[in-house]
C-alpha cells in the first residue's frame, strides 16, 4: 500500500495565514510598548530634572549663572529699606536680626539643639536655606524704650492691631513671603523673595537677575 505525505494546510488566495498574522500583531505590541516606555521614561526623566519637592523651578524665570555670594540680593537689600521705611510711618520700629548666611553659619544655628546645647532653631542644613543666597531676612520689633522683642501680639502703636502681622502683611505687599505660613516648621521672624528660584535651582549655581 502506497503512503502519500500529508497535504499541508492550505491558505484560500488572498488571505493571509493566521499564523503570520498573530506573530506581526505579537511583533507590532512589542514595539508599541517598547516606544510607551521610552516616552514614559523621558517625561521623569526631565520631571526630576526640572523639578523640585518643595518649591518647583518656574520655566520662564530668566536663569543666569550667580556670582559668589556674600551679601543680600539687591532687590531683597532694597526691599528691605522700603519695609523699615513703610513700618517706620505707622509707628512700628523693625530690627533686621539677620540676612545673608553663609552655609559655615548655617551649620552652626543647625547644631543647635543636636550636637550643641540649646533649642532647635532651624530645620535646614548649610546650602539649603534661602538666607544663604541672600534672599531672605529675619526681623524683630524694638520697643520705644529700645528693647528687641519677638512678641507678635505687641501693641506698640496702640492701634488695636498686632505690630507682627502689621509687618508681615506691608513685607507680603512688598513682595515678600513669610515663614509663618509654612506648614511644618513656621519661622514666624522669617522672610524670603526667592523669584520662583528652587533650593535646588540655586546649589546649581543659578541667581535671580539683579534687574
Amino acid at each position: 500500500m502506497l503512503e502519500r505525505n500529508p497535504i499541508p494546510n492550505q491558505v484560500p488566495a488572498g488571505r493571509m495565514n493566521p499564523n503570520i498574522t498573530a506573530k506581526n500583531k505579537r511583533k507590532r505590541n512589542k514595539w508599541l510598548i517598547l516606544v510607551i516606555l521610552a516616552f514614559a521614561a523621558a517625561i521623569v526623566w526631565k520631571w526630576f530634572d526640572t523639578s523640585d519637592t518643595s518649591d518647583p523651578f518656574k520655566s520662564d524665570i530668566e536663569i543666569v549663572p550667580a556670582p559668589p555670594i556674600t551679601a543680600l540680593h539687591p532687590i531683597v537689600l532694597a526691599k528691605q529699606t522700603e519695609l523699615m521705611a513703610e513700618t517706620s510711618k505707622i509707628g512700628i520700629t523693625i530690627l533686621i536680626t539677620d540676612g545673608f548666611r553663609s552655609s559655615e553659619e548655617q551649620d552652626a544655628l543647625y547644631a543647635r539643639g543636636r550636637s550643641e546645647d540649646g533649642p532647635v532653631v532651624t530645620q535646614v542644613q548649610g546650602g539649603n536655606s534661602y538666607h544663604n543666597y541672600g534672599l531672605a531676612i529675619d526681623f524683630a520689633l524694638k520697643t520705644k524704650k529700645g528693647a528687641v522683642i519677638w512678641d507678635m501680639e505687641y501693641d506698640g502703636n496702640k492701634n488695636g492691631q498686632a505690630d507682627w502681622m502689621e509687618v508681615v502683611e506691608i513685607a507680603k505687599r512688598l513682595g515678600f513671603s513669610w515663614g509663618g505660613d509654612w506648614e511644618n516648621f513656621p519661622d514666624y521672624p522669617h522672610l524670603q523673595m526667592d523669584f520662583g528660584y528652587s533650593i535646588r535651582q540655586l546649589k546649581r549655581g543659578f541667581w535671580p537677575p539683579v534687574e
